[in-house]
């Protein structure tokens, strides 16, 4: 008779068996700020256009009582306000590397795409601006 070679696994259910890949979708956020390099954008603000996508990883779903458990969107569009408002930025790209800095500071953060549009420097474009993508190194 040939012996069974079955094992039984018990699972453990405190062990998660799910990651989940999230995305905070940030679109069209417009501030007036004073923004650039050459002196007449020192004077007088201008519309600018945030976009962002800030994906992240959890490896549990979230908790509908703790605003703990999410990558919260309001306390993003805060700190690009926040950042702004504290400091002229000659460039975009600058602006762009504190924003990456202050949002990598959650660990959950894996990557962010962010695209920075000014809407009124030029006339003959509905705008100009940068896109940038970051992701965290895992080395």
């Amino acid at each position: 008779m040939k012996k069974n070679n079955l094992k039984i696994v018990k699972i453990d259910r405190k062990k998660n068996l799910f990651n989940y890949e999230k995305k905070v979708l940030i679109k069209d956020l417009i501030l007036d700020l004073k923004l650039g390099y050459f002196d007449f954008e020192k004077q007088d603000p201008q519309k600018v256009k945030f976009t962002l996508d800030v994906n992240y990883e959890d490896k549990k779903p979230s908790n509908d009582k703790d605003i703990k458990s999410i990558v919260n969107y309001a306390k993003i569009v805060r700190l690009v306000k926040k950042l702004v408002k504290n400091k002229h930025y000659n460039f975009l790209e600058t602006l762009a590397e504190d924003v990456f800095d202050e949002l990598f500071k959650d660990k959950r953060i894996d990557k962010i795409s962010l695209q920075i549009e000014k809407l009124e420097i030029m006339k003959d474009c509905s705008s100009v601006g940068i896109q940038i993508s970051k992701k965290r190194s895992h080395d």
